[in-house]
């Protein structure tokens, strides 16, 4: 099992020297995978729903500064060479999806292919408003545009035609460094699941408390096979609602391929070295065989 962190781009982890450092320290210190969240909006007064905390309440401050997760790991890819680079996760029926193609893509060649795109639906109501986006809808959205993505990654002259987004022998360079990229899918509801199941390459499980971990990869396998999948081709990272290293075991013997570590980094650059590493230490897998 692997080892990601997820602390870059939100308050002390959205400082360019920060972002450096955490970028660096990871690498050296053996972590798979950086990832980095995005919301493009944030309110004062929120009446939707988060739905990865008991009280439906996001703990990051309104104004709290929140980077652009792309631009974010193409500045953590100029200071890396092996750490792989996630968004986790682009609220993709936000974004223009051939804009999209082009920014990852960008990302992609520019860290060697070391690009994995994480989207997920959204959830804030207001968000959506405030981008002059339809929050109805938005699961088949994000479908379709997963879709027209990975046929302009693909295709050298790409068309596309669906109920959100369409073009017609369009160029879309760079491509890819393997003419795609990862897609990995967020989101803990058996809709998600069934998302992860139809269109991702993975699933990013966050803020999941340990016990509930093999239920919901349950769910998911079963999402599969109604597919007509194997559930062995997807990826699963997950990130801890309950986070302690002694559920390392049971979460590879349940199918996690990646315990995301999510962690605000220090403010002072100089403190995040010696950070890095005793995460690391925590964070260990046991053992050959996770």
């Amino acid at each position: 099992m692997r080892l990601g962190l997820h602390a870059l781009g939100i308050g002390a982890g959205a400082r360019p020297e920060v972002v450096r450092a955490v970028a660096f320290g990871a690498e050296q210190h053996g972590f798979a995978t950086l990832w980095s969240g995005e919301h493009v909006v944030m309110l004062d007064a929120q009446a939707s729903r988060y739905p990865y905390s008991a009280d439906g309440r996001i703990a990051v401050p309104a104004d709290a500064d929140w980077l652009d997760p792309l631009l974010t790991l193409t500045f953590a890819a100029a200071v890396t060479t092996r750490i792989q680079l996630a968004t986790g996760v682009l609220l993709l029926p936000e974004h223009n999806p051939v804009v999209v193609a082009k920014q990852a893509a960008t990302l992609d060649v520019l860290s060697g292919g070391r690009c994995t795109l994480g989207v997920g639906v959204g959830w804030s109501a207001e968000e959506f408003a405030a981008l002059g986006v339809p929050f109805a809808g938005r699961g088949r959205r994000t479908a379709e545009y997963v879709a027209a993505l990975r046929t302009l990654w693909r295709d050298d002259v790409s068309s596309f035609a669906g109920e959100f987004v369409r073009f017609d022998g369009i160029r879309v360079y760079p491509k890819p460094v393997a003419r795609g990229v990862p897609v990995v899918v967020g989101g803990n509801s058996d809709a998600a699941l069934r998302r992860v199941a139809a269109i991702g390459d993975g699933w990013y499980g966050f803020n999941v408390d340990a016990a509930a971990v093999p239920e919901r990869i349950a769910v998911l396998a079963e999402a599969c096979r109604s597919q007509g999948r194997s559930p062995d081709e997807l990826s699963i990272a997950v990130a801890l609602g309950d986070p302690d290293p002694s559920y390392l075991p049971a979460l590879a013997e349940a199918g996690v391929t990646e315990l995301v570590v999510v962690a605000a980094p220090p403010a002072d650059p100089a403190d995040v070295p010696e950070w890095v590493a005793e995460l690391a230490r925590e964070w260990a897998p046991p053992g050959p065989g996770c």
